[in-house]
């Protein structure tokens, strides 16, 4: 069912000053949603403030934030924590919403969430969620078009973007016909596809790169070749020159190897704990194996995050993960991954 924005239209038109945030380890679509949402609403004449739950804004996506102003939680300033609207892109999870959680649990302002995934916390907001759409992107394009303002080429850059990182560039198992109907009109309406993906996938660090060397380096078969894990350890990222948002997407090299239906990447965490990202290509929904170690996500990709050490940690998740492919036979069925948030 198609959803109903004219509720945040309503309180778009009765509010001033919003404040826009993503989950942790922002993401292009995270960060392409809230920088198109701030243009239309900056183009109605709305304060607009951007701020995310961690540190460390990811370079690979310096280009939605040219003037550097979507800065760390920690870094918001009392004017920014006087807002009536606090609207959240791309998760509706506690967890994701990091150091965050507590002033958004306690705020007076009203809450939104505009959100694709089917894992769902109340966080007592307004919910525009729909688990079809492929993007957030699609719902920040639905919502702009709602609100009736024009959406410079900065907006449809940023909601391009948003798709694309989504659905690993239209190849994810997410993306439909729908999909290429939505990228042919934020091209027509001024997105520019072959410079974002050179500002994308073109500019990798060499650190992203050696980084890269290493997981492929530790990539390990398990429950008779329909797993494969690799890791990341804290030392890793000095030691090669890298950040932690240069993980971005290294998980996806565990299900180049043929014949593997379920894909991990265990990595620590600079402040403690283990991120586990999951793929599934398989019979195995990664959404319910993630929630069971406090994550949530897609059925074919999911995150968590686990305290602990990363070997007792990797050892219990390959433990459950067994037993569910226990239940199931091996899997002829071809690519349909989603897309992880957090």
């Amino acid at each position: 069912m198609p959803i109903n924005w004219q509720p945040l239209v309503d309180l778009v038109a009765a509010k001033k000053r919003f404040m826009l945030t993503t989950h942790v380890r922002p993401d292009g679509d995270g960060l392409g949603s809230l920088r198109a949402i701030a243009v239309a609403l900056r183009q109605l004449g709305k304060q607009v403030y951007l701020v995310f739950p961690t540190s460390g804004y990811p370079a690979r996506y310096d280009f939605l934030d040219p003037e550097g102003e979507i800065t760390p939680f920690a870094r918001s300033t009392e004017t920014q924590r006087d807002v009536e609207v606090i609207l959240i892109a791309d998760t509706g999870t506690w967890n994701q919403l990091g150091d965050m959680a507590d002033f958004v649990r306690h705020s007076p302002a009203v809450k939104v969430v505009i959100d694709h995934h089917v894992t769902q916390d109340d966080l007592e907001a307004l919910r525009f969620v729909d688990v079809t759409a492929e993007a957030t992107g699609r719902l920040a394009h639905e919502f702009l078009t709602a609100l009736g303002q024009p959406m410079p080429t900065e907006a449809v850059n940023a909601l391009f973007t948003a798709v694309a990182m989504d659905t690993g560039w239209f190849r994810h198992g997410n993306t439909t016909a729908r999909t290429f109907a939505l990228a042919a009109d934020l091209t027509a309406a001024g997105a520019q596809p072959t410079r974002l993906y050179e500002l994308l996938f073109e500019r990798s660090t060499l650190g992203r790169m050696k980084l890269s060397g290493l997981v492929l380096d530790r990539l390990t078969l398990t429950h008779e070749g329909r797993v494969a894990w690799s890791c990341i350890r804290r030392s890793d990222y000095p030691a090669v020159g890298a950040v932690p948002s240069d993980s971005e997407d290294l998980v996806n090299w565990t299900l180049g190897v043929k014949g593997v239906e379920v894909g991990l990447l265990f990595m620590e965490q600079p402040i403690g704990g283990i991120k586990i990202s999951f793929r599934s290509r398989g019979p195995v929904d990664v959404a319910a194996l993630a929630s069971e170690f406090g994550g949530g996500g897609h059925p074919a990709a999911s995150g968590a995050i686990v305290h602990g050490e990363l070997e007792a940690v990797r050892d219990r998740v390959l433990q459950r993960l067994g037993v569910l492919l226990n239940e199931t036979t091996p899997s002829t069925k071809s690519d349909a991954r989603g897309w992880e948030k957090g």
